[in-house]
C-alpha cells in the first residue's frame, strides 16, 4: 500500500510540473512567436488600437455593417455558442427578434432574403467576418444614412471580401467599418 501510495504521489508531482508548468511555458512561448506576441492581431486607426481584428465587435449603429450576433455580447474574455438547438423554443425566441429588429433598421428587405449568419450566433460568439451576401444586404441602409451612392458602398464591400482556402469568403466587419469611415 505505502510503495503504492509513493508512486502516485510521484506520478502526480511530474504529471502538475508537465501539464501546470512546461504545457503553459509552450503555448505561451509559441503565442510570443506570432504575430502580436500573443496578445492578438490589433487593428490600429490613427496609432491608436481600435480593436482586434479576429474578435467581432458590436455594431448597432444603422451607419455602420452590423456583424454576425453574439452569445456572450462581445465579451472576448470568454467565447462561447449558446448551445441550444433549433428545437429550442427560447432560441427560436432570440432569432426571431433579431430579425424582426433587422427588417425595422432595414426597410424594403424581405425576411426570406437575411443571411442566416446575420440573426445567429458563430459557436465561438465572436466570430469578426460576415458573409459577403450580409454585407450586400445591408448597403441600402448604410447609403441612405451616410448619403453616399449605393454603388460606392457596393464597391468598397467587394474590395473587402477575403477569400479563404477552404471555407467561403467573409468580410471582416472591423475593416469595412473602418473603411467606410474613410470613404468620401
Amino acid at each position: 500500500m505505502k510503495k503504492n501510495l509513493i508512486i502516485s504521489l510521484k506520478l502526480t508531482v511530474v504529471m502538475i510540473i508537465l501539464c501546470a508548468v512546461l504545457y503553459p511555458l509552450l503555448i505561451a512561448g509559441i503565442g510570443k512567436a506570432t504575430p502580436g506576441g500573443g496578445k492578438g492581431k490589433t487593428v490600429l486607426v490613427n496609432g491608436k488600437v481600435v480593436g482586434y481584428e479576429l474578435v467581432g465587435q458590436k455594431f448597432t449603429d444603422d451607419k455602420y455593417f452590423w456583424g454576425r450576433p453574439s452569445a456572450v455580447d462581445y465579451n472576448a474574455a470568454g467565447s462561447a455558442g449558446s448551445n441550444k438547438g433549433l428545437s429550442n423554443p427560447d432560441y427560436l425566441q432570440v432569432v426571431q427578434d433579431r430579425i424582426d429588429t433587422f427588417l425595422v433598421h432595414n426597410p424594403g428587405v424581405k425576411k426570406e432574403d437575411i443571411p442566416a449568419d446575420l440573426v445567429t450566433a458563430s459557436g465561438s460568439g465572436l466570430d469578426p467576418d460576415i458573409s459577403p451576401a450580409s454585407a450586400y444586404i445591408q448597403v441600402k441602409r448604410i447609403a441612405i444614412i451616410r448619403n453616399i451612392p449605393e454603388d460606392k458602398i457596393r464597391t468598397l464591400v467587394e474590395q473587402h471580401i477575403e477569400k479563404t482556402i477552404l471555407g467561403p469568403s467573409v468580410v471582416n466587419v472591423l475593416k469595412l467599418n473602418i473603411a467606410l469611415d474613410n470613404l468620401k
